[in-house]
């Protein structure tokens, strides 16, 4: 049985990336699941708040994931409690070790750390001790049912079930059955276990649910010791009962299930009969069974996205995206590479709250919290992604200083750095008209514009190429308007920034945006698959240069890039001899105008 302990470095109060706890924020959150738990707290119910949060390895998290790590990792820091990470990997055949790890890594770069890692997989002999007890209490029975047969058995909503014809078998029959299904002796899918509940309930969950399947398939963690394995509502509630969890938040699709994870817990009864998990003391298992409570909440759901872990796999599988880590990707793999951060994710679910009523959330106050995150934490540089060649005539050829620029206009705290300044620049192509269009205040013949930190130069010669392209603009700098000259104050209308062409680093720039071009990609009343609203315009790549400062970095290091935007230094790709970074977001929403 496992027991691992996280290895993650704790995350410090004063860490930016450090979730903020009651004690830390003035205003308490005040929603509905604190308050349950404040209520069971003065009432006696329980003298420490135990959750989990228990994901199934068989793909990597998505955003809607990290509304639940947030509450249930949250909710126990803010009530000095404890949260486990529990994988729920009783499906084996879909579950792979690297999604695992994957996992792991997610919870631990969101802030959070977990009391123990479990798997269901660890109960698996308690699973099947507590089986038998339902079968000799007469609560389950073994069918022989085909799947098919099961459903059309099972009835609909307007219509109630019917009796299994095994469904009277005594109980020594079906502990015999169970027993040998154990030992392997049948197919897959030519016996089940069932709870023998009501099959005319309103409830289907209620209607003899399955607890045990037969599936000779290799699981991860225990190889070929099981012939069979529990199903999720069975192994899921017990496992939290056995580790003692006091509140099992659940999203709002489990609440017609709550009544039979009740009943599960019910009828087994783990706190009272401790011959089902004394091995589990045995070998080291620290926590008392306890009975949980399941509260359900409203998920995260954004526009322009999906969470559906089956579409998600076949944008990978069918190539439509490079990989689960993609930044187009809503993974938090993805997400994580895009430059999005931690903290910028953990207030847009403070700010969404905690309610039961489902929603679709707008994904630009997803982008509108990245960037007000951003904003607080990203250095600033200079980049250029289209660039033109600017040339300053006056000043020699020889010419190479340093400038002194802040790294953060609003947070002296930050420091400064040089940056190499010689006559040949780098501009932004878009910096530049010839026919300059109403409003323009940038650069243009004869016009004049400042320089970022150098002053003001005048447009006197534009270079074409044989076939009228712009290829170079020949400028004069006004001496007087460098910093510490009596003209250093005056005034144009426009500001642009630039890269010194000496001494800029050649760089790669991948300029992501969302995925999809409609706000409901599964909605497909248009007559189009989810497919067809992939965004074309969702990555592009650019090659252009980056003052040394942007370029000399680790991966995953942020910069809000002057005028252009938030971009993070690639995870996997960057190097300082060939940097690559990507555009986490835009300085300001595009989209709200683009609808409009």
């Amino acid at each position: 049985m496992s027991t691992e302990k996280t290895v993650a470095a704790p995350v410090t109060a004063t860490s930016p990336d450090a979730p903020k706890t009651d004690v830390q924020r003035a205003d308490v959150q005040r929603d509905f699941v604190r308050q349950i738990i404040r209520d069971d707290l003065a009432a006696g119910r329980h003298h420490a708040i135990r959750t989990r949060f228990p994901p199934e390895p068989n793909g990597y998290l998505h955003i809607g994931h990290a509304k639940a790590i947030c509450l249930s990792f949250g909710i126990a820091a803010e009530f000095k409690g404890w949260c486990n990470l529990r994988l729920d990997d009783t499906n084996p055949g879909k579950e792979d070790p690297e999604f695992v790890e994957g996992i792991k890594d997610d919870v631990r770069w969101l802030g959070y750390e977990w009391h123990d890692l479990r798997h269901a997989s660890d109960y698996f002999d308690v699973f099947y001790r507590a089986a038998i007890k339902l079968i000799e209490d007469g609560h389950a029975y073994v069918d022989d049912l085909s799947a098919d047969e099961m459903r059309e058995y099972r009835g609909t909503l307007t219509t109630p079930g019917r009796h299994s014809p095994y469904r009277e078998r005594s109980v020594e029959e079906n502990l015999d059955l169970f027993r040998r299904m154990r030992a392997g002796e049948f197919d897959d899918g030519s016996k089940t276990l069932r709870a023998k509940i009501d099959v005319t309930s309103g409830n289907m969950n209620m209607r003899d649910p399955a607890i045990y399947r037969i599936r000779k398939v290799t699981h991860q963690n225990t190889g070929d010791a099981w012939p069979i394995y529990p199903m999720y509502d069975y192994a899921h509630c017990l496992s939290d009962a056995l580790e003692g969890i006091t509140h099992s938040l659940c999203t709002l699709e489990f609440e017609d299930h709550r009544p039979l994870y009740d009943w599960f817990v019910d009828k087994v009864d783990l706190p009272n009969h401790p011959e089902l998990w004394q091995s589990l003391h045995d070998a080291g298992f620290e926590s008392e069974p306890d009975k949980p409570r399941q509260i359900e909440f409203s998920r995260l759901n954004l526009s322009y996205c999906i969470t559906s872990k089956r579409k998600l796999a076949q944008l990978v599988n069918e190539n439509l995206v490079d990989g689960w880590d993609d930044p187009r990707m809503n993974t938090l793999r993805g997400l994580r590479r895009r430059g999005f951060t931690p903290a910028g994710l953990r207030l847009l679910i403070e700010r969404l709250g905690v309610s039961k009523q489902n929603s679709v959330i707008d994904y630009a106050i997803l982008e509108g919290c990245i960037r007000e995150d951003l904003d607080a934490t990203a250095a600033r540089r200079m980049a250029v992604l289209d660039p033109l060649k600017l040339v300053i005539t006056n000043l020699p050829a020889s010419h190479d200083e340093a400038l002194v620029f802040p790294n953060h206009p609003k947070d002296e705290s930050f420091g400064t750095r040089e940056v190499p300044f010689a006559p040949e620049i780098w501009i932004e192509r878009e910096d530049f008209a010839e026919v300059p269009p109403k409003g323009f205040h940038r650069l243009k013949p004869e016009g004049e514009v400042r320089l970022r930190g150098v002053g003001i130069v005048k447009c006197d010669e534009v270079i074409k190429d044989a076939d009228g392209n712009v290829t170079e603009l020949r400028c004069s700098l006004d001496l007087q308007s460098r910093h510490g000259m009596p003209g250093a104050d005056r005034k144009v209308k426009g500001t642009i920034h630039w890269v010194s062409a000496k001494h800029g680093v050649a760089t790669e720039i991948r300029l992501y945006d969302r995925l999809f071009n409609v706000a409901a990609p599964d909605d497909e009343s248009d007559g189009k698959s989810w497919i067809e609203h992939i965004n074309p315009d969702a990555k592009r790549t650019v090659h252009g240069w980056l003052e040394p400062a942007a370029a000399r970095v680790e991966p995953e290091q942020r910069f809000q890039f002057e005028r252009l935007g938030y971009f993070v230094a690639d995870r996997t790709d960057h190097r300082a001899e060939a940097p690559v970074f990507n555009r986490a977001v835009t300085l300001r929403d595009t989209w709200t105008k683009q609808a409009g």
